[in-house]
């Protein structure tokens, strides 16, 4: 998460987030101002990211706990993708903090939240495909004998989760075992630490199987999916036209959202893996600029949270029936407690009234 280097090491030492080794030139690359836009931009979006992300996701977890029963498949990925989004917002505060005064949290909370974001990221983008796969098999009855409608059923949705959440946490053990705090000259950072023997590969391993994952794996599998989902759309009778297009426009602006989220994050993910293959980037403002860029764009990658509860909860008509159940609910409840509250201190008032009438009588 931390993008900016005291100093340009050989990666060899792995001493260094960024892994770079600049043979043109001796002196060191200083990233005082790498680090300073960082201080300011860094804890802003993450503070608004948290704000809004958890208001969203806190709202749809609650909406169905209150409603006690999911009844269709998507209602069970959509808990999840809450549930992984909250996990991952969470994980901000502490990257927040590290950006403006660097690691002060020891190396126990480094594992445990750096494990969190790679695991919650992972999860969210795989339920993302799932999702998109849910609805594509929905609209096509006729490939009810097929394997995966078999198993994307009702009764086969802990599973499905299980499955998703597992390969996640498969995935954030590197950064379980390996991350660690290094003291570097000016501040502690948080990072994941490969053994010199294997860092190259390692590095780049993980970082192909994330791209692959978190990006490429949950694109084509939207892309497939609502392109036929769209195809379908198109052939229905003329007076369900309305209908028709707010479909249409609902998925593509799940699609366009996603590609303008992950994209440019992905991309620049897959520049450092090439920088750690070739190591084509040998001077120090191209090292300033990536970093900078990976700060932003992994910055507007966890905007998706935010959005995910307005793309594939809110919109939906049926849980906007829930939400207004929920809210009813939450209504006479209040209203009931403010009455039982107000019956309780007449009450009160009256057997005081009628104590004192009948100490007055007694008198």
């Amino acid at each position: 998460m931390d993008y900016s280097d005291d100093e340009t090491y050989d990666y060899e030492e792995n001493d260094n987030l960024s892994y770079y080794n600049y043979s043109d030139y001796e002196t060191i690359c200083e990233k005082e101002d790498v680090r300073s836009f960082a201080r300011v931009f860094l804890p802003l979006v993450y503070g608004l990211s948290l704000v809004v992300g958890l208001t969203g996701n806190a709202l749809v977890v609650a909406v169905y706990a209150y409603s006690k029963r999911l009844r269709t498949l998507m209602d069970t990925f959509v808990v999840h993708l809450a549930v992984a989004d909250i996990l991952l917002l969470l994980t901000l505060p502490f990257w927040a903090a590290a950006a403006v005064h660097g690691w002060k949290l020891g190396e126990v909370l480094c594992k445990i939240v750096t494990a969190l974001y790679t695991i919650n990221f992972t999860c969210s983008m795989l339920l993302l495909a799932c999702i998109s796969l849910d609805r594509y098999l929905s609209l096509f009855p006729q490939l009810k004998d097929r394997f995966l409608v078999r198993i994307f059923k009702r009764n086969y949705a802990a599973k499905l989760c299980l499955v998703v959440w597992t390969v996640s946490f498969f995935l954030g053990i590197p950064d379980l075992v390996l991350s660690t705090v290094k003291e570097l000259p000016s501040r502690k950072v948080c990072m994941t630490m490969y053994p010199s023997s294997m860092a190259i590969q390692a590095k780049v391993s993980m970082e192909v199987i994330e791209v692959l994952l978190s990006f490429l794996v949950p694109l084509l599998m939207m892309l497939y999916c609502y392109f036929h989902v769209v195809r379908k759309l198109l052939e229905l009778p003329p007076e369900n036209r309305g209908k028709r297009w707010t479909t249409i426009r609902v998925l593509l602006a799940v699609v366009g959202v996603f590609v303008l989220t992950q994209f440019p994050y992905n991309i620049v993910k897959f520049c450092r893996v090439l920088d750690v293959i070739h190591t084509f980037i040998r001077h120090c403002q191209t090292s300033k600029a990536l970093d900078q860029a990976a700060q932003i764009t992994e910055s507007m990658a966890l905007i998706h949270c935010c959005l995910n509860p307005v793309l594939y909860v809110f919109i939906g008509s049926s849980f906007r029936i829930r939400v207004l159940r929920f809210a009813k609910a939450f209504g006479q409840r209040r209203r009931l407690a403010q009455r039982r509250e107000e019956c309780g201190v007449e009450i009160s008032c009256n057997s005081h009234s009628q104590s004192q009438k009948t100490s007055t009588f007694s008198i």
